[in-house]
């Protein structure tokens, strides 16, 4: 809106020096954040007091792991209060004819009303394992990432038909190899339902999935920036994608919203981020890593989650299903850590410190190619 109104006036910027602001990628992203975050902690305490008043309350899983505090009955669902906030931001500083940014918001969207159906359904049924079936959220991640997929490889590919089918991967500077759109579509239907699901299963004790979410989403969206950018991206040797630095401002505003939430979510939390949450999160980090030409950074940037995603299913399609016996103790890994007799505050702030070095490793790879 304030970008829009901004533009309009902009013939009149002698009068109304400010509307030249909103063309600087670097102001709107700030401003974006900051609406966010106060969007959050507006709307945070009278959110919590909807949900218990509603009794829209987390519905605890048996994992044979003890914390510290009993956290049945804590809201759940604040997941909304992210989407919400960035939806918000968006509306404000955001230019709502880019590609980029329709389809990462379109993402954020969809997963984040699959998670919401999924978290109604664990409250009404009174129970943390009674949710929607795997297979039906299979089925709407899979639709999900088969209509982007056909988006990406097809006539109106955002990143045009020179860059679209292209891979490429960290620490080299050219892209390595066109694989072919039906070959391309199929990886990145995968890509976004693996990590839409490692979000969902690294989310599991006090603010453990949002850190390394922030950190994730902010390094994407300086990715975002630099690639977005004609003499940056020649400099760096990244291909130069028209229209990818409306992702940063989306990134910024989804870090401001993170920070906010995180003050509600830090141990011991108010409010759980729920499915609606790390849902949304998840497909939103798949659809940015596709748009930016990421996807193979990811296991480096998003190590965490690949982990905690790869250590469950190990355990349970592997271990429990096929060998009929545990390979881990406990999974995912911070189940794991915990059974180790780790606190869980401590097993947060870890996993946090190694989410935050794979980061800035992450970093590195745009001058270390």
């Amino acid at each position: 809106m304030i970008y829009e109104i901004c533009n309009f006036l902009y013939p009149l910027s002698d009068i109304f020096s400010f509307c030249r602001l909103v063309n600087y990628i670097s102001f709107r992203a700030i401003m974006s954040a900051l609406t966010a975050v106060l969007f959050i902690f507006l709307f945070s305490r009278r959110f919590i007091l909807f949900v218990h008043r509603n009794c829209f309350l987390d519905q605890v899983r048996e994992t044979g792991v003890h914390s510290a505090f009993d956290k049945r009955g804590t809201p759940t669902m604040g997941g909304v209060l992210i989407i919400g906030a960035v939806l918000v931001s968006m509306a404000l500083w955001g230019n709502w004819q880019n590609a980029f940014l329709l389809c990462s918001l379109a993402g954020m969207l969809w997963f984040g009303l699959l998670g919401l159906w999924d978290d109604l359904s664990k409250v009404r049924m009174k129970s943390g394992d009674k949710g929607l079936s795997e297979r039906l959220k299979l089925i709407l991640q899979g639709l999900f990432s088969l209509i982007f997929a056909w988006i990406c490889v097809g006539p109106f590919a955002p990143l045009g038909s020179a860059m679209a089918t292209k891979i490429c991967i960290p620490f080299y500077k050219y892209p390595l190899v066109d694989i072919g759109p039906y070959l391309y579509g199929l990886f990145i239907f995968l890509f976004v339902i693996f990590i839409s699901n490692a979000v969902n299963i690294t989310d599991g004790l006090d603010g453990l999935a949002i850190t390394p979410s922030i950190f994730v989403v902010a390094v994407l969206g300086i990715f975002a920036y630099v690639e977005g950018n004609r003499i940056y991206s020649s400099y760096l040797y990244y291909p130069f994608l028209r229209g990818a630095g409306e992702l940063t401002i989306f990134g910024a505003a989804f870090v401001g919203a993170g920070l906010g939430f995180l003050w509600y979510n830090a141990y011991p939390a108010q409010i759980f981020m729920g499915d609606t949450g790390s849902l949304a999160i998840g497909g939103t980090m798949a659809v940015i890593c596709v748009l930016l030409k990421q996807e193979l950074l990811f296991p480096l940037l998003g190590g965490l989650f690949v982990a905690e995603a790869i250590t469950s299913q190990v355990q349970d399609k592997i271990g429990v299903k096929w060998i009929g016996r545990r390979i881990f103790y406990r999974a995912p890994l911070h189940h794991n850590l915990q059974h180790k007799g780790i606190a869980e505050t401590k097993v947060v702030i870890r996993l946090w410190i190694v989410a935050g070095l794979l980061a800035l490793l992450s970093l590195a790879t745009l001058k270390l190619r």
